[in-house]
């Protein structure tokens, strides 16, 4: 068992490092326009030159690896894991293929996906926290279909969102299969910790090179995986540990959650926008625009990265010791709220 855990971790990382060190070169060498990012115009845009979008290509065939190992060698078959992430990852895929589909349309295509998988899979959450919503999760089936579409939403649409700077969805998502990893490894459920295990090796090498200096993005196809992954992961995570309380997993998913909450509410509300129209006034971007005043772009760019996983990681430390206690992270998780709104005003009145 031990030899086939080092061969699998071997060929994890060779294939990585293999795969984002030449394809990037193998794009430019044909002057391939599909995995390349050249728009520098757009809102989620911060920088100069092209840069290949094939960093999701590289996360899914990794974890394609991991997930027919633990088939043929252990006989685990994460139907979950693959159903979903196949097709999210399919779906951004076509936008770094250059083939444009509508914000609407993506968006109901994404509910589509959700309502059959979840489905397929009978994956559903029974736990909140909250008496009242656990009632009715329990006995309304289709409140219960709507309650996890609603989070998978929030957290895919959220890491897309996030996603635009050097590592700062790549950082935060690692901190994130961090957390599950402990979790599970510590209360035995050693195939998802294991699972989460090769998920982190897979993310660091694609950090290696995508910070600070950015060789290659994710692209749609990787923030749309990752958000999947993220979401099923925390849900799984829950249903395995019910001794964990609900609202840590809500803390640990806050800044994914919240910045698509927030956007919505700010566009729909008081800027009387589409709220899926794209504009450039999210909490990382005005940060971006405040340390971009003193720093050139590169620096601020990275340092956007570093400052928003620090603060995020720091707010999240009491939790982690605290994470079987319910009452504490019920109520500690309302400063995440502030700490967001009041940080998003300061950064809002600097950049008027």
């Amino acid at each position: 068992m031990a030899s086939n855990n080092l061969i699998l971790l071997l060929l994890v990382i060779s294939s990585g490092i293999f795969f984002y060190k030449y394809f990037p070169i193998f794009i430019k060498k044909f002057n391939s326009k599909i995995l390349i990012d050249d728009q520098y115009t757009k809102p989620q845009a911060f920088h100069d030159s092209p840069v290949s979008t094939a960093g999701g290509i590289g996360i899914y065939f990794l974890l394609l690896i991991v997930f027919f190992n633990f088939y043929f060698t252990k006989n685990i078959y994460h139907q979950e894991y693959i159903s979903f992430c196949t097709l999210f990852f399919i779906l951004g895929f076509s936008d770094d293929l250059k083939i444009y589909i509508k914000p609407k349309i993506r968006l109901g295509l994404m509910i589509l996906f959700l309502i059959f998988l979840i489905i397929l899979n009978d994956f559903y959450i029974d736990k909140t926290g909250i008496e009242f919503l656990n009632n009715w999760l329990k006995d309304y089936k289709i409140f219960s279909l709507f309650f996890v579409c609603l989070c998978f939403l929030f957290v895919i649409n959220g890491a897309n969102l996030v996603d635009g700077y050097n590592g700062l969805l790549g950082f935060h998502s690692l901190i994130i299969f961090l957390n599950l990893f402990f979790v599970n490894y510590f209360n035995q459920n050693q195939d998802l910790a294991y699972l989460l295990f090769y998920t982190i090796i897979v993310l660091f090498i694609f950090l290696i090179f995508n910070f600070p200096s950015a060789k290659i993005f994710l692209g749609d196809g990787g923030s749309y995986l990752l958000g999947t992954f993220i979401a099923l992961s925390a849900i799984k995570t829950s249903l395995e540990n019910p001794q964990i309380s609900p609202f840590y997993f809500c803390m640990l998913l806050f800044y994914l959650f919240f910045e698509v909450f927030f956007s919505f509410l700010r566009k729909l509300i008081k800027e009387k926008i589409s709220p899926i129209h794209p504009d450039k006034k999210h909490l990382h971007m005005l940060l971006y625009k405040t340390l971009n005043k003193k720093n050139d772009k590169f620096k601020s760019n990275y340092s956007t990265t570093l400052i928003v996983n620090i603060i995020y990681l720091i707010l999240l430390l009491p939790a982690i010791f605290m994470m079987e206690n319910g009452l504490f992270c019920k109520y500690y998780s309302i400063l995440f709220f502030i700490v967001y709104i009041t940080s998003y005003k300061i950064l809002y009145e600097k950049n008027k």
